[in-house]
């Protein structure tokens, strides 16, 4: 099965009805969203900042002499700990999201998170660390199920699929602070080192645990609860200006609708069922489970949680030339994906997807053969070249798997199986990362560069399931983003439901009662 081509952007079906003069830079309305939809994309940051922690605060020695010097199954364990307290909080994440709202689930999460991190800083043990960490997970499940649902169904339509594509690239946000934060505690004697790394993990939540509850709620989620009024206000309030009439603002009112009935008019039941009960929803979870699975065993994680093992092998044992190399190559991820985020409605995501396998797979092989290299021959060139490679690796995979995994996830998937699908996608990142975070390190030192080939192979298979399952969507509402997978009438079955409610506005046959002028901003 190949990809399916979405049309270009002029020819969408709200494309025309875009105010060209209504810009991210100069409407007050649309700055304000964007500034409640940074808030939520900081959520990412939490995570990212506990992966280069965790590597950091492994070439600490007043932080491995803290903990007894931890290695093999036990370091296994520190590591692992965080995606085992998410793997407790996946049943109910989904249920919260969808039975309370976003904005709360949301709130929810922060607020464990912040009791965490209090507990982590102040940790005297082992056990008490650990039992931190596992808490971090816990609540990180609840905040990361609802938060990029919210951005992706809030967004500026124009604007969505760079923002949701966002919030995993800001994954990286959270690194860098953390390994230039490592880097700087360095030369602290004292247990601060550590406990300085572990408080500022907490500032996103905190941030959060104040203002999320004051940003607005999905529209999706109010209409699907019968809170009708209250999702049009919001579209016309941060879409339009306040105008409960714009052509826009109806057409997106009316798709949602639209969607969300005939979301239930196919729905028998609301279990677990429901994700396998369609063809259409077969298709969407055999991309969601091969992309959450891509994400980690693409050899990344060699990297993400074992940079100092992979140092050490190619000779680079400094613990500041460690730190100083981890920080900069948060720099550069960050980077490579905030453009690519920039570049989904350009590009295409079946473009970016094939490109950053290809690329991937080319540069890990290079890897190899300069690990081994070093390895056979103890050449100083080639562990440098190890380096440089690593880069390289690092921007292929920025390129897609850092900003795509999680929009094209919540993008494809309908509003009544979004919730579930993508916790469905974060429990099997999870056990990716547990598995990963248990086998890489007994596997590198097993086998050595050796190692490295397996993922070669294995990202030469990521290339071809790519190649014939990944559908295009760009340039599509949310709504017709999630139809295509159950075929071309139910597309055009939602398209022409929002667009004749909307011609039936345009006509003047149905009023609907103003916003208020009170309410209104005028246009900047």
């Amino acid at each position: 099965m190949g990809g399916v081509t979405a049309v270009s952007g002029k020819d969408t079906s709200f494309a025309h009805l875009i105010d060209e003069r209504r810009k991210w830079y100069n409407n007050r309305r649309i700055i304000a969203l964007n500034a409640w939809i940074v808030l939520l994309l900081i959520t990412s940051s939490t995570n990212g900042y506990d992966g280069s922690m965790m590597n950091g605060l492994q070439s600490l020695p007043q932080w491995e002499s803290a903990f007894g010097y931890p290695s093999g199954g036990k370091l296994g364990l520190l590591n692992a700990i965080q995606n085992i307290g998410g793997l407790a909080g996946y049943p109910f994440a989904p249920y919260v999201s969808d039975g309370i709202g976003r904005r709360k689930t949301v709130f929810f999460g922060a607020t464990i998170m912040c009791i965490a991190t209090a507990i982590q800083t102040a940790s005297q043990s082992v056990g008490m660390f650990i039992g931190a960490r596992f808490l971090i997970g816990f609540g990180l499940t609840f905040a990361a199920n609802a938060a990029p649902m919210l951005v992706t169904e809030v967004s500026y339509p124009t604007y969505r699929a760079p923002l949701t594509s966002l919030y995993n690239s800001l994954w990286y946000s959270g690194s860098i602070i953390a390994a230039w934060t490592t880097y700087g505690t360095f030369k602290i004697n004292s247990t601060w080192a550590w406990r300085l790394p572990s408080l500022l993990q907490g500032i996103p939540s905190v941030l959060q645990f104040f203002l999320v509850l004051f940003a607005p709620e999905s529209p999706r989620w109010l209409i699907r609860n019968g809170r009708e009024a209250e999702a049009l206000k919001t579209l016309a309030y941060y879409h339009a200006d306040g105008n409960e009439q714009d052509p826009l603002v109806v057409y997106e009112f009316e798709e949602i609708k639209a969607a969300i009935e005939y979301d239930r008019s196919v729905a028998t039941n609301v279990g677990w069922k429901i994700l396998i009960a369609t063809p259409g929803n077969r298709k969407r979870m055999r991309i969601i489970v091969a992309l959450a699975f891509f994400s980690q065993w693409s050899g990344n994680g060699l990297v993400s949680y074992y940079l100092t093992k992979v140092f050490d092998q190619i000779g680079i044992t400094g613990s500041s030339t460690q730190l100083l190399i981890n920080g900069i190559l948060q720099i550069w991820n960050l980077g490579w994906a905030v453009f690519a985020s920039f570049m989904v409605n350009r590009l295409g995501r079946r473009f970016l997807f094939l490109l950053s396998a290809a690329l991937m797979t080319l540069f890990y092989m290079a890897q190899a053969i300069c690990f081994a290299e070093y390895a056979e021959h103890g050449r100083p060139a080639a562990g440098h070249a190890v380096i440089a490679f690593i880069f390289l690796f690092y921007a292929a995979y920025d390129v897609a798997f850092t900003p795509l995994i999680v929009s094209y996830t919540v993008e494809i998937l309908p509003y009544g199986i979004r919730a579930k699908g993508f916790n469905v996608f974060n429990f099997v990142v999870s056990l990716a990362l547990i598995f990963n975070q248990y086998v890489n390190p007994i596997a590198l030192d097993a086998l050595s560069w050796k190692y490295y080939l397996v993922y070669v192979c294995w990202l030469a298979v990521e290339f071809v399931f790519l190649w014939f399952f990944l559908i295009e969507t760009k340039n599509r509402t949310l709504e017709e983003t999630a139809a295509l997978f159950d075929g071309e009438d139910v597309l055009e079955q939602i398209a022409n439901k929002a667009e004749g409610q909307h011609e039936v506005y345009e006509d003047g046959s149905l009023e609907k009662k103003s916003f208020g002028a009170d309410n209104e901003a005028p246009r900047v």
